[in-house]
Order: structure tokens, then sequence, then C-alpha cells
């Protein structure tokens, strides 16, 4: 982090007192023959050196003075821009996101250079440049703020961006083009045994020690699906049975807690989903934003195929998710009848990684089924998601206000938006 010396320094920096516009005009009379270096820097008063610099070549004309931008001018408005269509789809960036963002960029840029991110003095330059376009302000407490229950603003302000987009984009009576995709979790217990009441194994395991396994699914309003992604824990199991008795066509991973990560996401969207979605265009993605971290190459790849990321405001899964309406507990259901009653307990399932694929490939089967594609249906319908229906969440789905302890704290907010995210800056790497 760079010292607070070296920060004052930043702020104590003259600022220049002449414009490019002055400078050009002077370029342009010496470069004429009409005057002198020294006699056009008087009369437009721009420094002489600076202007003799130009002249000579040794400074390309409309050049910046101080230390190089590690990304161009022409990057910075690219991710000015792509903040402020973050923002108007529910993705509004923090700092740390902004960051990690330009990156991206820069690594792409520059990638022979090892480094981790870029720093507090960057975030404090790009600040200044751009100090027209965004602005720090305190989080909104009632759209993004880590809330216990579901508000009534939060939900309203979705609704309201919902019908913006999918009136823009022409998708009012469009079902096969508007998907919604959640992930449910299946955590993997230990068989059941008989043994005598007395008798005691004098070992518990830890719920977080089992296996867990998570299964990514995605379905449009009309019911058709993207074959499932499963991600399991740690490793894969051994062998290839995990992959030839699955659900056809299903995309595997894993992650040590067994859940989506920001590069099981991007393999998702860019390998899968892109390539079973429907040829038709636009397609409306909605999904938590707060599970799947986002990364710049997803969306500029979502914005190359005309794909509108949607994000769900934070805690509204159980009312605004189409697919936790219904689909995943029957999903649940049929999965606990296939493996019997007696093993299981809740949702603690007593199969092995090696055997989950092929018994959810029975489960997953009553997704394909006209019983399964109506309760897909009717997730939608219910969650006022298609047909779109604001009337969908009543009153009784909200707390009122105040039974709630909202915290607020700095976010990152493009000029002219009122959607803020709650986030704190990393500060290592390059730092200009």
């Amino acid at each position: 982090m760079p010292s607070r010396n070296h920060l004052d320094k930043i702020g104590r920096t003259k600022k220049k007192k002449w414009t490019e516009e002055a400078m050009e005009r002077a370029l342009i009379e010496v470069k004429s023959g009409r005057c002198t270096v020294r006699q056009a820097a008087k009369e437009f008063g721009v420094p002489k050196s600076s202007l003799g610099d130009r002249v000579s070549g040794r400074v390309t004309p409309g050049s910046r003075s101080g230390p190089a931008q590690l990304i161009t001018s022409a990057d910075e408005e690219l991710l000015v821009e792509f903040s402020l269509h973050m923002s108007k789809h529910g993705f509004p960036l923090t700092k740390q996101q902004l960051v990690s963002f330009a990156s991206s960029i820069y690594k792409r840029q520059h990638r022979r250079v090892a480094f981790s991110k870029l720093g507090q003095t960057w975030w404090l330059n790009f600040r200044k440049r751009q100090e027209k376009n965004i602005t720090i302000q305190p989080a909104d407490s009632v759209v993004r703020g880590r809330t216990v229950c579901v508000r009534k603003e939060a939900v309203d302000q979705f609704f309201h961006l919902l019908s913006t987009v999918v009136d823009a984009h022409g998708l009012r009576d469009k079902p096969h083009q508007i998907f919604n995709w959640n992930d449910t979790s299946f955590q993997l217990g230990r068989k059941k045994v008989m043994l005598p009441k007395s008798a005691s194994l004098g070992y518990k395991p830890a719920p977080g020690s089992r296996d867990h396994i998570s299964v990514l699914a995605c379905f449009s309003a009309a019911g058709d699906d993207i074959p499932p992604f499963i991600i399991y824990s740690k490793t894969y199991p051994g062998g290839v049975c995990y992959k030839t008795q699955g659900p056809p066509n299903a995309l595997y991973g894993w992650s040590d807690s067994g859940c989506i990560n920001s590069d099981l996401f991007k393999k998702w969207f860019l390998k899968h989903f892109l390539v079973h979605a429907p040829k038709e265009r636009p397609l409306l993605l909605i999904f938590d934003g707060h599970k799947s971290p986002l990364n710049l190459e997803v969306v500029e790849s979502a914005r190359k195929e005309d794909v509108i990321l949607l994000c769900l405001p934070p805690h509204c899964s159980h009312i605004l998710q189409p697919l936790d309406a219904g689909l995943f507990v029957v999903l649940k259901q049929r999965f606990a009848s296939l493996i019997g009653d007696g093993c299981t307990t809740d949702t603690h399932f007593a199969v092995s990684k090696k055997e989950f694929s092929g018994i959810f490939k029975g489960t997953y089967q009553v997704a394909k089924e006209e019983e399964g594609v109506g309760i897909v249906r009717e997730g939608f319908r219910k969650c006022g998601i298609y047909p779109l229906n604001h009337f969908a969440v009543n009153e009784g789905h909200f707390l009122p206000p105040h039974s709630i302890a909202a915290t607020a704290g700095p976010s990152l907010s493009t000029a002219g938006q009122g959607v803020h995210a709650v986030g704190d800056l990393d500060t290592a790497g390059p730092s200009s």
C-alpha cells in the first residue's frame, strides 16, 4: 500500500493551467512558420518546454503529462460504460469488483507481467479522472444492504427493472427466451446401520465434513432446460462413472466447497449455456448475482451474444427464484425415493460420490416429463417472472421496516444510478 506521504504528494501536484486546445493551436502556428516556439508559447499561454517537446517529436501531441496509465483511456471509458451497464441490470460494482475488472484488462494487455491486481493509487487516480461519471456513496441499506428478510422496496425495484428490460427487448410473449438458473445442494451422509440400542461408534462426523455436491439447473419459462451442471466438493470421485452414468450432456466441475465460484460460472456460461441455449436472441438470464461472482470475460461474452444478465435482489430466492418455488423440492423428493426412505434424513442423503450421478440421472428425468415441465412453468408464474406480474408477490412475504437492523457501508455508484453495493478494496499490486 502506498505511503501517506506519497498520497499527500499526489494531492499537492500542481494542476496545469493550459488546455490541450491552446497547445494544439500553438503547435499549428509554429509548424506553419508564423511564430517561433517562444512567441507561440507566450501568445497561447502554454509552457515553452512542453511546446518544444511536441514540435521536436519527443512528446506525441495530445498525450497527457505524468506517469503512463496502466490501462488506456479508451479502456477506461469502456470500463465506466460497463459499470453503467451493470448498474442498470442490478449488478452495481463495488470498488473491489471494478479494480478486479480493471486488473483483468491490464493482465490481458501485459500477459508477461506477473502481479496480483491494481492497487489503491491506481484507484485514486482513476476516481479523479472519472469524477464526473462515478462517485462513492453510502450503501443503500434498503436495496442492497445485508438485511435479514425481504424488503418490499427491493422487490418493487426488481420488478420495475424486469419490466423495463422485458419491454425494451420485446420479451413479453417469448417464454422460451427467458431463463432462470439456480443451484441446490445435496449433503451426502453415511449409510445407516442397525445396532443394539446401547452400542456407540464413539465418533460422529461433523456436518461440514460430509461430501457436498451442488447441482446448477437452468430452465426457461417455457419449461425447456439447459443440461445440469454437477459440482463436486474437493475432488472428482474415482473412475469415469460419475460422467458416463449421469444425465445426458451434463457438465461436471469441482471446487473446494462444492459450490459455484467465478471460474466455474465462467465455464458454465461460455462452454455450456451458450452451447445449449436457443439461437433466438436476445436471451434474458435471471439469477442470484451474489452466488456467482461475475468476471469481465463472462459479461463481455454476454453482451456480444446478446444475453441480458439480470440480478435478483438479496434474500429473495424463496419468492423470486422460479426453480426454488417448486422444481427443487420435487427433485429432492424424487432423489430420496430412489435411494430409499430409510436412507435419508432431511437433505442428507446416504449415497457416495460415485453413486450420485447415476441416481441423479433418474431424478432429473422428472424435469423432462410433462409433470416437471408444468412445475417449472408454474414456478415462473408463482414468482411473477412470466407472465410478468408484480402482484404475484403479496404483502405476506414482507416484514415491517422496524423489524430490520440495516447495515450500511461505502459503495461505488455510477453517476445517476440509485443501486449500490457494499465492498472493500484490496490494495496489493501495481499502484499507478
